[in-house]
């Protein structure tokens, strides 16, 4: 017997996203694969925030100095290295990557994919509907049969520090996609984003004071805000760690002064706020499903919004009985703030729409692999400063705190053979954390040059709960860095019997 979907209207569609960022894309990719009719609805530049002011951008403002700091690391490649870095090739470089500002090629690739885009302001004004306001201020309905999504990612959160919003301090976006380096630059926060454009400006010739009241990358191991501390000092930053802004103002010569919480002053051309995010929840018309704008959201397993009052449950549906519609993947839902487990969220997502839409239940269905869980615990993460910070899952005092009976492993990197090769004087340091009721890692970091490519071995490693006694039999090569992780297993010693 053949069935026929009835003809959707010019503004009806299976699926509605909001955000065309890198998280909004997959997951209109993941529905329109499965056989939905979907939208994205954009605002600004198709690839969002990853692709033009955050990701992309930062690692190309960093490769340069990491490239030639490698080198100069290396005798031979270092008696080569007779220049400085070429700023302005590094700047044409970011460009390059971010195509320009141009999300030309992004349009291309939706139509090529088979997924429409509607370019303007999209909110709430319905269940399963949508409405658009263009920049010319005309107006557009959208309606979804089965889903929206809402992908509409953070923006950087500036503290409450008087005179600091008068003197209009930047942002990520403003350090990623500046055209003149700076003489100076003051930095206040003392996160990912901190550090690497600490790493950034200094090799890129400003002079670079970082205020951090908390101290640098405080969510991970000790070690690593140690080492990246000390790397970023020896390259000429200033780090004022422990102290705060408690003032901001332009001085009559157009720099930025700031007064600290310690008594002191700091003065810089310009200064670089990175003290946390904030959702981009304002004017999505969540009041229609009974939540409030510029909060972040509250998701299941599945992705899709939960409500937190009879009102808003009334108005969500909900999963079990088929009319749950409205979902939220990547930053907006504060699970994990990295694009990379956000596009893990929009595929999860997509799957579980797809499935819905087919009345497929999703625990019992092919898709409920893709379920989100991997953003609870055990998140991987690189923070590419010089050293590199590479992280999975817990550190030690994370594990300890939630109740795990642990052994912990260190190592000190420059002692293995292919750190030698890759450094004179390579500085580096690795620690695992095993849970020793099941013998298993729950959380790894790494510390030094290179060691991002290191990292997914270790999510492996702690997502799929691999056992000591079988990692024992996954036998790295030499001489490279992976030759740490024989090296930890050494420290731990036989399964069962722990040294």
């Amino acid at each position: 017997m053949t069935t026929h979907t009835p003809a959707l209207s010019a503004d009806t569609y299976d699926v509605i996203v909001l955000g065309g960022g890198a998280v909004g894309e997959n997951a209109a990719d993941r529905t329109a694969q499965g056989g939905l009719r979907t939208v994205i609805v954009e605002s600004a530049l198709v690839g969002g925030e990853c692709s033009y002011w955050a990701c992309m951008p930062s690692k190309a403002l960093l490769r340069s100095g990491a490239a030639l700091a490698a080198a100069r690391r290396v005798p031979g490649s270092a008696e080569a290295v007779t220049g400085s870095l070429g700023v302005l090739a590094t700047l044409r470089s970011r460009d390059a990557v971010t195509s320009h500002y141009s999300d030309s090629g992004q349009e291309k690739w939706l139509e090529s994919a088979g997924i429409a885009l509607v370019r303007g302001h999209g909110r709430l004004t319905g269940t399963r509907e949508v409405t658009v306001t263009g920049s010319d201020g005309s107006t557009r309905i959208l309606t979804a049969t089965h889903a929206v999504v809402l992908s509409t990612g953070s923006a950087a959160l500036l503290p409450d520090v008087p005179g600091l919003v008068d003197v209009q301090p930047w942002t990520s976006r403003e350090a990623t996609s500046v055209q003149t380096v700076p003489a100076s630059l003051a930095i206040i926060g003392g996160g990912v984003v901190a550090a690497e454009m600490a790493t950034a400006y200094t090799s890129l010739g400003a002079q670079v004071t970082l205020i951090a009241r908390s101290g640098l990358l405080g969510g991970s191991e000790p070690f690593a805000g140690e080492l990246v501390a000390t790397a970023l000092r020896e390259g000429g930053a200033t780090l004022l760690l422990g102290d705060s802004p408690t003032a901001a103002r332009r001085t009559d010569t157009g720099d930025v002064e700031l007064t600290l919480a310690s008594g002191g002053t700091v003065t810089a051309s310009e200064v670089l706020v990175a003290t946390g995010r904030v959702p981009q929840t304002q004017d999505l018309g969540l009041a229609v499903v009974g939540l409030a704008d510029g909060d972040w959201l509250t998701v299941d397993d599945t992705l899709r919004v939960v409500g937190e009052s009879p009102a808003s449950v009334a108005a969500l549906g909900t999963a079990t009985d088929g009319s749950g519609w409205l979902y939220a993947v990547g930053d907006v839902n504060h699970r994990a703030l990295l694009t990379h487990q956000g596009k893990y969220q929009a595929r999860a997502v997509g799957d579980v729409i797809v499935a819905r839409a087919a009345g497929t239940p999703v625990d019992d269905s092919p898709w409920g692999a893709h379920v989100a869980t991997a953003d609870h615990s055990a998140v991987p993460q690189v923070t590419f400063t010089d050293p590199e910070v590479a992280s999975i899952g817990l550190t030690a005092a994370g594990a300890v705190k939630a109740g795990y009976q642990v052994k912990i492993l260190d190592y000190d990197l420059s002692n293995l053979g292919g750190a030698s090769v890759l450094a004179d004087g390579y500085v580096g340091r690795a620690r695992a954390i095993v849970d020793l009721d099941r013998e298993v890692l729950i959380g790894v970091t790494f510390v030094g040059q290179d060691v991002a490519e290191l990292l997914h071995s270790a999510t492996i490693a702690v997502v799929a709960e691999v056992p000591i006694n079988r990692l024992w039999h996954a036998v790295p090569s030499y001489p490279t860095l992976s030759e740490v992780w024989l090296r930890l297993l050494e420290q731990y010693g036989r399964p069962g019997h722990v040294g």
